[in-house]
């Protein structure tokens, strides 16, 4: 089983309030949802009228397909009318088979996580 995350930012320079910014993202989500099998969730930037990020989760048993839907999920994402894709980031981890089990990927993916954050923090450790 692969599990693929992507994680994309967008700017809504539109909006002049969050009920507008909400209006993008939703109507961003739902066109997505309709097309793709994928979990989607506004995740970051909750407060700020002209900023959202977003994380959408994907569950098969290929990592081609993984990588296939989260580049459809960006595809839709760049071709909005009211936003600009700002940043995206995304990962595919392998659980069971071939992997090192559900406890093993949990722990493989907050191993990288560690080692962002040494790498991000200018050698202060």
């Amino acid at each position: 089983m692969f599990v693929g995350v992507l994680r994309f930012s967008l700017d809504v320079p539109g909006a002049r309030s969050l009920k507008d910014k909400r209006s993008v993202v939703r109507s961003l989500k739902e066109r997505i949802q309709s097309r793709l099998k994928v979990s989607i969730a506004e995740i970051g930037v909750l407060d700020d009228p002209r900023r959202a990020t977003l994380g959408v989760a994907v569950v098969s048993n290929s990592s081609t397909v993984c990588d296939q839907l989260m580049s459809s999920v960006m595809s839709i994402a760049s071709t909005l009318p009211d936003a600009v894709l700002t940043d995206r980031a995304t990962e595919i981890v392998s659980f069971g088979e071939g992997g090192r089990g559900v406890q093993g990927g949990i722990e493989q993916m907050f191993d990288r996580m560690g080692d962002e954050d040494d790498d991000n923090d200018g050698g202060q450790s």
